[in-house]
C-alpha cells in the first residue's frame, strides 16, 4: 500500500482521507460482551461466554491444560496444582509436615491456619507467574488437595497423604483445611480445594488402574464416604477428584452412583468433578469397560466428570457427531468449569477481588516458617519414654546422632511437596538446640534401604568409594561409645513408600509395603547400641505405621516424627532437650505385624483400624505420651435425654500434675448398648486439644452431635440414629477410657 501511494504521488492528506474511508466500511465495534461485565451475576456471564464458544473450543476447556481463546481474550489455564502440605512442585514455598503429621496434631484450628497460609502463598506465586507470562502446570489456583481417603491398611504407600484411619478425625481436619484454602469471602474463592480420591480408594498402588473394589453398604457409608460428605456439606469443597479404581464394577470417574446419586443429589454438591490423571484413559485401557476414548469420554461426562486430566475429552467432538452425547450435555460441564474460574476472580479487575492484593513477597515468609515449626511441634508423638529418658538431663554433655535419616532432606518433605528455602534436618536441629553446652557427634551407621537406588540419581559421580556396611557400623559404635546419650534416626523414607513407585525391595512393592517391620539393618544396629547401656532415643521418620521387633524393647524412648516439614529437625530437637512438651496423637493404629491384618486387597473393614480390630495393638489409635501427667477429674452434661437433632455438651475437667506445662488431647468415643446392628467396638465422636499449665486444671467442653452416633441401615437405605443407651468413653486415647458416662437417645 505504501508503494502504491509513493508511486502515484498522492499527498499525505489524500492517504488519510482514503484510510478514513476504509475504516468507515468496517462494522462498528460492539461494546463489552456480557461475560466481561462484573456487575452481572456469575451465571449470566458464564451463559454468555459459553454461548460464544464452538464445540471444539468447549471440549478443549474440559481438559486440564485448557488453551487460550484468543478471539475472546481468554488466557490459557492449567487446572492441575498441588498443595497437600504446602504449595507443591512450583519452586520455593513453605513446606509443612506431611498430611499424616498434620492429622497427628489433632488440632483443626491449627490446620486451618496452615491452609490459610498455603492459599496466601498460592496467590502470591500465581500473581508472580502471571506477571512473567507463565500459566502452566502447578501455577494455577485450583488445587488437587486434600487427600481424604481412609488409611484403612498401613501397607498403602499413599497413606502418608491422608489424615489417618478414622472418618471423624479425617472429616474435622479436612473441613478445616478446605475452609483455610478457599477463604471466607462470599463471592470469591481464595483458591479452590479438591477432595480426593472419590471413593473407596486406598491401594494397592500397582493395581489401581484396573482394580475393582468391593465392600458392603455399611462399610461404604460408615467408613469410605463420611469424610467426603463432611467436606462437601460443611467444608463446602468446590471440587472433587474421582479415583482410578472401579467400585462395584463402575469406574469411580464415571460412576452414576458416586457422582450423581450420592455426590450431587444426596449431598447437594454444586462444584465440578475432575478425573485423576489418565483415569478416563483407564476406563478403556485398564478397566476395559469401553472400546475406546470416545465412548469412555462420553461415559465420564454423562456420569458427571466435568474435567479430564489428560486429552481424552478432545474426542467428544467426534462423539457429538456420532450422536453419543449432545452439545447441551457438554455445556453443563463447561459451565461448571467457567463458574469456578469466575469465582476465583480470573475475569474481574483486581480492584474487585479481595485476594488480588497478595504480593509475591508474601510467599515463604519468616511468619510462615514459624507456623511450619508450630505444626511440626504439635505433630510429634512420644510413643515411649521409660525411666524419663527424655527430655535429656543437664548431665548429658555429649550426644551421638546416628542413623540413615539424621541428615536426609527427603524425610522432612514426604511426597507432593514444595522446595523449602532453609530446611532444618534432624541433625542440624539437634546441633542448633544443643548449642555450646552439648557436643554433638554424628555417624550414619547404616544405609537406608533405598540408598543404592537413589545414589546414582543424587550423586552420579562419586568422589570416593562408599564405606561398607561393616565400616558404617563400626564407626557408629565408636561414636556412640564416646557419648552420654544416643539418638538414632531411622524408619523409612518417601523413596520407599508413595504413589505407584518403581520399588522392588524386600518389604516394599510398587510404592506399597509388604511388611511393617523396621528394616533389619536398623534393628540389628539398634540392638548393639542398646547393649552400651546408655540413654537411647529412636526417632522415626515415616508416613505409615511401623512394627518393632523384640530387640527394640530395649530402647527406652521412641519419638514418632513422620515427615515433619522444613522445620522438622528443630521441632524434634526441642522435644529432646525439653524446650517443647510433645502432645501429638496417633491418627492410625500401630499393629505388631502385618500378619494381624486381612489381605491388603480386601476392602472389608473387618479386623481393620481401632474400630474393628479386636487384637492388642502395639500402640493404639489416638495414643501419645507427654512429659506431664494428666488427671481426669469429673464429667458433666448439660441435660439428660436427647433427640437426634441435639448436641451433647460434655464437660471434662483435667488437671496437669506436672512437671511441665503441656497440651492434652481429650478424646470421646461412643459405644452402643444392645444394638440390633453389628456395630464397631467404639467410634470417635469428639476431641479437643488444649494447653494446661503445670498444676492447673482446665475445663474441656466437648460437643457430641447426636447425629454423629448414626449408623447406616441397609433396610431404609439411609443413616439412622438408633434410640436407646450409649456409653461415652472419655480418655487420652482409644484404649484408655478414664471416665465413662451414659446418654439416652429418644
Amino acid at each position: 500500500m505504501k508503494a502504491l501511494f509513493r508511486n502515484s504521488g498522492m499527498s499525505i492528506c489524500m492517504f488519510i482521507l482514503f484510510s478514513l474511508f476504509l475504516k468507515a466500511q468496517e462494522p462498528a465495534a460492539s461494546g463489552p460482551m456480557k461475560f466481561q461485565d462484573p456487575r452481572l451475576s456469575v451465571e449470566e456471564r458464564v451463559n454468555d461466554l459459553v454461548s460464544r464458544l464452538s464445540l471444539k473450543e468447549k471440549v478443549l476447556q474440559m481438559q486440564n491444560d485448557a488453551p487460550a481463546i484468543g478471539r475472546l481474550g481468554i488466557p490459557p489455564y492449567n487446572w492441575w496444582s498441588e498443595c497437600l502440605h504446602g504449595v507443591a512442585r512450583n519452586g520455593i514455598a513453605t513446606v509443612f509436615p506431611q498430611a499424616i503429621g498434620m492429622a497427628a496434631t489433632w488440632n483443626p484450628e491449627l490446620i486451618h491456619q496452615e491452609a490459610d497460609v498455603i492459599s496466601t502463598e498460592a496467590r502470591a506465586k500465581y500473581y508472580e507467574c502471571v506477571a512473567q507470562g507463565k500459566r502452566g502446570i502447578y501455577q494455577g489456583l485450583t488445587f488437587w488437595s486434600p487427600n481424604i481417603n481412609i488409611f484403612r491398611d498401613p501397607r498403602w504407600g499413599r497413606g502418608q497423604e491422608t489424615y489417618g484411619e478414622d472418618p471423624f478425625l479425617t472429616g474435622r481436619i479436612g473441613i478445616a483445611f478446605v475452609k483455610g484454602l478457599q477463604g471466607n469471602d462470599p463471592k470469591y474463592f481464595k483458591v479452590i480445594a479438591t477432595a480426593k480420591h472419590y471413593a473407596v480408594h486406598s491401594g494397592p498402588e500397582p493395581n489401581r488402574h484396573s482394580f475393582d473394589t468391593w465392600c458392603s453398604e455399611r462399610d461404604l457409608y460408615e467408613t469410605y464416604l463420611p469424610a467426603f460428605e463432611a467436606l462437601i456439606r460443611y467444608g463446602k469443597a468446590y471440587s472433587v477428584m474421582g479415583a482410578y479404581n472401579r467400585f462395584w464394577n463402575e469406574p469411580c470417574t464415571a460412576s452414576d452412583l458416586l457422582l450423581d446419586k450420592i455426590l450431587r443429589k444426596k449431598w447437594g454438591f454444586g462444584g465440578y468433578v475432575t478425573s485423576d490423571c489418565g483415569a478416563i484413559w483407564d476406563i478403556y485401557n485398564g478397566h476395559k469397560l469401553q472400546p475406546d476414548s470416545v465412548r469412555a469420554s462420553v461415559l465420564g461426562v454423562k456420569a458427571g466428570c466435568d474435567l479430564t486430566c489428560g486429552d481424552e475429552y478432545g474426542s467428544l467432538v467426534h462423539a457429538v457427531a456420532k450422536g453419543f452425547i449432545s452439545e447441551t450435555e457438554i455445556d453443563v460441564s463447561v459451565k461448571r468449569l467457567f463458574i469456578a474460574r469466575f469465582r476465583l476472580g480470573l475475569f474481574d479487575p483486581d480492584s474487585l477481588v479481595p485476594y488480588a492484593g497478595i504480593k509475591p513477597a508474601e510467599n515463604n515468609t519468616p511468619e510462615h516458617d514459624r507456623l511450619a515449626l508450630k505444626v511440626a511441634e504439635e505433630s510429634l508423638v512420644l510413643l515411649k519414654n521409660d525411666n524419663h529418658t527424655l527430655p535429656f538431663r543437664k548431665s548429658v554433655k555429649k550426644i551421638a546422632v546416628i542413623g540413615p535419616y539424621a541428615d536426609r532432606l527427603s524425610v522432612l518433605l514426604g511426597n507432593y511437596c514444595g522446595k523449602p528455602s532453609a530446611p532444618v534436618t534432624i541433625l542440624s536441629g539437634i546441633r542448633e538446640i544443643a548449642g555450646n553446652r552439648t557436643e554433638v557427634l554424628y555417624a550414619k551407621g547404616v544405609d537406608g534401604l533405598e540408598d543404592a537406588a537413589i545414589k546414582p540419581r543424587e550423586n552420579p559421580v562419586s568422589p570416593s568409594p562408599e564405606p561398607t556396611a561393616a565400616e558404617l557400623e563400626t564407626s557408629a559404635l565408636q561414636v556412640a561409645g564416646k557419648a552420654d546419650a544416643i539418638v538414632f534416626v531411622g524408619g523409612i523414607s518417601p523413596y520407599l513408600e508413595g504413589e505407584e513407585m518403581d520399588v522392588n525391595i524386600p518389604g516394599f512393592s510398587g510404592g506399597d509395603r509388604t511388611s511393617l517391620d523396621l528394616p533389619a539393618n536398623q534393628t540389628n544396629l539398634l540392638k548393639k547400641l542398646a547393649w552400651l547401656g546408655k540413654p537411647l532415643v529412636l526417632i522415626l521418620t515415616n508416613g505409615s505405621a511401623l512394627a518393632f521387633k523384640r530387640e527394640t524393647e530395649q530402647i527406652p524412648a521412641i519419638l514418632e516424627a513422620w515427615y515433619p516439614g522444613q522445620q522438622g529437625g528443630k521441632a524434634v530437637a526441642e522435644v529432646l532437650f525439653g524446650k517443647y512438651n510433645p502432645a501429638g496423637r496417633l491418627p492410625v493404629t500401630f499393629y505388631k505385624s502385618a500378619d494381624e491384618l486381612p489381605p491388603f486387597t480386601d476392602y472389608s473393614m473387618k479386623d481393620r483400624t481401632y474400630k474393628y480390630f479386636a487384637g492388642e495393638p502395639q500402640y493404639p489409635f489416638g495414643f501419645g505420651l507427654s512429659y506431664s501427667k494428666f488427671a481426669y477429674l469429673e464429667t458433666g452434661m448439660d441435660k439428660g435425654g436427647y433427640s437426634s437433632a441435639d448436641t451433647v455438651k460434655l464437660k471434662v475437667k483435667v488437671r496437669n500434675d506436672g512437671p511441665f506445662d503441656g497440651d492434652e488431647v481429650v478424646q470421646i468415643y461412643f459405644r452402643k448398648k444392645d444394638s440390633r446392628f453389628d456395630r464397631p467396638l467404639k467410634t470417635l465422636c469428639s476431641f479437643q486439644r488444649k494447653n494446661i499449665r503445670n498444676s492447673a486444671t482446665e475445663l474441656f467442653v466437648l460437643p457430641v452431635a447426636v447425629n454423629d452416633l448414626r449408623i447406616f441401615d441397609p433396610a431404609i437405605q439411609d443413616y439412622y440414629v438408633e434410640p436407646g443407651g450409649y456409653d461415652l468413653l472419655i480418655g487420652p486415647d482409644s484404649a484408655t477410657p478414664l471416665l465413662t458416662t451414659h446418654i439416652e437417645v429418644k
